[in-house]
């Protein structure tokens, strides 16, 4: 008989507790009854070997009393028996192990615990000495939170790191690693255990790659034990409240409950949490949050240690520049400040959910709360709540926009450093030339650089001061030095030397000090006249296939191209009952060589223009990047094929070279927003009725968008200056450039991130798959902020933004609708009207997840019904935006009037919410019936996230 490969031991997945063992009497019995006198077990030494996982195959060594060279060793196989003890059969072979002995065979039976050594069984979250923890094992603390092991972060790196994650969630979230700066590459080879020193020490091939690194030596009896706060803690078994060493003192990325995060008076020792280097990266970034190392009571934000943002001094109750701590809802610190340490400690008032504070590679710091339903973490908290604000957050020649997501981009001529870091979201590395400047390579049939005008930014840091007094001097002085890269001429000539940093594109309108016009430097061939001329080399005609109803576009697009080359015509040509196809040197006569500019958007400009009918259209000439031309085929392939009373009309398209224009109806009254958040006289002030039809017709242009043209098109980026006014003050959803089609079959659809932040629905931000439910999303914000005349966010002197939603949302369960209105409007509104409106607003933003009605028939406003008292919502599909009837009361639901439910008849209509249908969005849905026996669905939410 040949050894057996199942001799080989196996490590555990797990070390787990386990059952006591039989007592001492009980062993003694069996084994004078059973044994052989002169065998017996062996007390081993802790961890000889792994022991398999398989409670069926254990195997234990024995030896004779009489211990010799070639004496007789014995290896039992032990069969499982009820708590977890079994009966044990001995076979024996030769010292030199080269073959079983027949003759050894002894019918010797034992009863023993599975698991070798007492220590190993005590607890599953101690390590003990002589203990380690390798390949695949994990410990896990007493209450099953938190576990310690081995792990490898996201689905490219191929390195390992000892960490602590959260045990019962799916997404693997690690709040501490040991070795973030030091991985491993084969955990079978690596262990962590207890040195003789009494040091935690984590090895690979016997080489040191980590320590707990204690200076003084502890005792041989020292264990290290993991809390159910996610704490690891190296203490005396003897002294349990002793620690020796714990790993909230040395964080890495993450602040925990109960954690300490302050500065050591005595030591000089400051902790910190450091972002991870990108998304898959856990190496230490570049972002850091610690206290004042001065040992002033507020905390900072570093990067790379310069200082970019302060909490502002703590002033008992809460930090001078996060006044939303006010609140108290979510939050509260406790601060230690005495002659040995300045420390904060916080806790989150609702236990019942998972939260933590993370130090994020976009150098925001965030707090972040687990969503049980969408299965994945949602930011409840940004600091600084500007990520433009971080301190050179895309790197060399980015630019940074609150607009557009990601945030960071290159500017034009130029592109990531590397695509992998930047897709990781690490700017850091910035952005480089698509072609070296000439002025260090000049020749005489060398083309000179040239310079690219950038409007509405906020101009790069450390600029060098010239006194010149024209803006072709400045210009002039920057060509002659080979180091300028860009200059900026307003009173005075500002010209930068070397990399640009900390580049902001500003929204339209906006502004501030550092705002103004930039003057790129770039290659010739980087310019757009020449990059235009080269394009004219190669005309790319095919726009691309979007979809059946695009594809046949573009091939008329194109017959029309070629009949016009035969038959040129004056200002344009229309092809009947389609789009019109306009020359670039029409149009550029048209608008007066783009002279009056009616606003800017994130990629392109809009200009008033005149057609030789005196027909007034609003041209936008888009940039000419990669996301104009995107942009240019998804306002034509949806916009271009849809016509309603609500919905912005498009006359036409220019493509020639690398220009793309749209043309579009005029719109005298602007956009929503330039009425909404004017600031002139009262007269030009929209009235309540004004703003409710404008709020119903753009509900039934969404309607008409999601429910009745042949693909459901999704806006993607509803906001008030997408929103446009006729002469009539009657409203267009206006700009299609991130909308998104999908077909009728399809109830959902995955894409990337498209929109502007305060009107992104939660799912963009988990990654959830994308329904015309964002819509809603964004129409309740820009509902609210209708009916309050207000930015849903407001940037406060000090730079921080409010959070308009969240107080809304509570006064309107509150019924204080009246606080809701627009100051200016000075109560002049139908309640009946502001009081549905508000509610629509706040079930439109807490109501993401509502499915659509099957028969086509449900509307935007239908589809978020419901009752706000006691945060549940009543999902009948039955109202329609047309109804004028009252809200609330007894007064049962008739044909589309809408009844407000108390909590006590909710639990008697589902029983006590007894039958679980599902969970979407914020909550949990119930089954239930009306009086009248009609069935129901009842939504019950979590609540609101207000503050910190």
């Amino acid at each position: 008989m040949s050894p057996s490969s199942s001799l080989v031991p196996q490590p555990p997945s797990s070390l787990s507790s386990q059952p006591p063992p039989p007592s001492l009497e009980a062993f003694t019995k069996a084994s004078s009854s059973m044994a052989p006198t002169h065998y017996h077990p062996v007390l081993l030494p802790p961890n000889p070997c792994r022991w398999p996982s398989d409670d069926h195959n254990r195997f234990l060594i024995f030896h004779p009393q009489e211990s010799r060279p070639g004496g007789k060793f014995g290896v039992a196989r032990i069969g499982k028996l009820g708590n977890g003890w079994g009966l044990m059969l001995a076979y024996c072979f030769n010292h030199n192990m080269d073959h079983w002995s027949k003759s050894c065979f002894l019918p010797l039976f034992f009863l023993i615990h599975f698991s070798f050594g007492s220590r190993f069984s005590k607890a599953a979250d101690t390590l003990y000495p002589g203990q380690s923890l390798s390949g695949n094992q994990t410990i896990v603390s007493q209450g099953g939170i938190f576990e310690l092991g081995f792990f490898t972060p996201g689905n490219i790196s191929k390195n390992f790191y000892l960490g602590i994650w959260y045990k019962q969630i799916p997404v693997r979230t690690a709040v501490w690693i040991a070795n973030r700066d030091h991985p491993i590459s084969d955990t079978g080879a690596s262990e962590l255990k207890i040195s003789e020193d009494g040091n935690l020490v984590l090895t690979q091939s016997q080489i040191q790659v980590w320590s707990s690194n204690l200076s003084t030596a502890t005792s041989s009896s020292a264990v290290a034990v993991l809390l159910d706060t996610g704490n690891l803690v190296l203490r005396n078994s003897s002294n349990s409240s002793a620690a020796l060493w714990q790993s909230f003192d040395h964080p890495t990325d993450t602040w925990m409950p109960n954690q300490k995060l302050g500065l050591n008076r005595i030591t000089g020792e400051h902790q910190l949490i450091t972002s991870w280097r990108n998304l898959e990266d856990p190496s230490t970034g570049l972002f850091s949050l610690g206290i004042d190392p001065k040992g002033t009571d507020q905390y900072f934000l570093w990067r790379n240690g310069t200082e970019y943002w302060t909490t502002g001094l703590w002033n008992g109750k809460i930090f001078a520049n996060i006044p939303d701590m006010s609140s108290g809802n979510y939050q509260s610190y406790v601060h230690v400040s005495n002659e040995r340490e300045n420390y904060f400690t916080f806790t989150f008032r609702d236990t019942s959910t998972i939260s933590r504070l993370v130090m994020d590679v976009t150098g925001q710091a965030k707090i972040m709360k687990w969503i049980e339903s969408s299965q994945d973490w949602l930011w409840v908290c940004l600091l600084p709540s500007d990520p433009c604000s971080v301190h050179s957050l895309c790197g060399a020649f980015g630019s940074c926009s609150l607009e557009t997501v990601p945030f960071c981009s290159c500017l034009e001529g130029f592109e990531p450093q590397s695509s992998t870091d930047w897709n990781l979201s690490d700017w850091s590395g910035g952005c480089v030339r698509r072609t070296p400047l000439k002025c260090f390579n000049i020749s005489v049939n060398t083309e000179k650089d040239g310079f690219l005008m950038i409007s509405d930014v906020q101009l790069p840091t450390n600029p060098q001061n010239l006194e010149v007094g024209t803006a072709e001097e400045c210009e002039s002085a920057c060509l002659k030095s080979c180091f300028c890269t860009a200059y900026s001429h307003s009173s005075t000539c500002s010209i930068w030397n070397g990399d640009l940093y900390d580049l902001k594109k500003l929204s339209n309108g906006s502004s501030n000090g550092d705002s103004g016009v930039l003057y790129l430097r770039l290659a010739a061939s980087d310019l757009p006249s020449k990059r235009s001329q080269t394009v004219h080399r190669s005309i790319i005609i095919i726009i691309g296939a979007v979809a059946g109803s695009a594809f046949c576009l573009l091939v008329a697009v194109a017959l029309i191209w070629k009949f016009q080359s035969r038959h040129p015509i004056g200002l344009s040509e229309e092809i009947k009952g389609s789009l019109v196809l306009f020359r670039y040197k029409n149009l550029v006569k048209a608008t007066n060589n783009f002279s009056e500019k009616l606003g800017a958007g994130s990629f392109g400009t809009v200009y008033k223009g005149t057609l030789h009918d005196s027909t007034l259209v609003a041209v936008k000439r888009l940039g000419r990047t990669g996301q104009g031309e995107k942009q240019f085929r998804a306002e034509v392939s949806t916009i271009g094929q849809v016509r309603h009373v609500n919905l912005v009309g498009l006359r036409g398209f220019c493509v020639e070279g690398s220009e793309r224009l749209l043309v579009y109806d005029y719109m005298p009254n602007g956009s929503l927003g330039s009425q909404l958040f004017q600031k002139k006289s009262k007269s030009k002030i929209l009235d309540w009725t004004t703003r409710f039809q404008i709020a119903l017709g753009t509900a039934r242009g969404l309607a008409y968008l999601h429910g009745h043209c042949r693909d459901c098109i999704i806006h993607c980026d509803i906001k008030p200056e997408n929103i446009l006014l006729d002469s009539e003050f009657s409203p267009k959803v206006a700009d299609f450039g991130m909308a998104k089609l999908i077909g009728r079959e399809f109830s959902r659809v995955l894409t990337t991130m498209r929109g502007t932040l305060g009107y992104l629905a939660p799912e963009w931000i988990s990654g959830l798959a994308i329904t015309p439910m964002a819509d809603v999303y964004s129409y309740g914000m820009m509902l609210l902020e209708i009916i309050s005349g207000r930015r849903n966010a407001e940037v406060s002197e000090d730079g921080d933004i409010a959070f308009f939603p969240l107080w809304a949302a509570s006064k309107v369960k509150e019924d204080e609708i009246l606080s809701l209105l627009d100051c200016r409007l000075e109560g002049k509104a139908n309640l009946d009207e502001l009081r549905r409106a508000c509610r629509v607003a706040v079930w439109c933003i807490q109501a993401s997840e509502i499915p659509s009605s099957k028969n086509g028939k449900g509307t935007i406003l239908g589809e978020v019904i419901g009752a706000v008292g006691g945060f549940v919502i009543v999902l009948e599909l039955i109202w329609r935006y047309r109804s004028r009837g009252p809200i609330g009361g007894s007064k049962a639901v008739d044909n589309g009037t809408l009844m407000v439910f108390g909590c006590r008849d909710l639990q008697t209509m589902t029983k006590n919410f007894s039958e679980r249908s599902g969970g979407e969005g914020f909550g949990c849905v119930y089954k239930g019936a009306l009086p009248d026996s009609t069935a129901i669905t009842v939504k019950m939410l979590t609540g609101l996230i207000i503050g910190i």
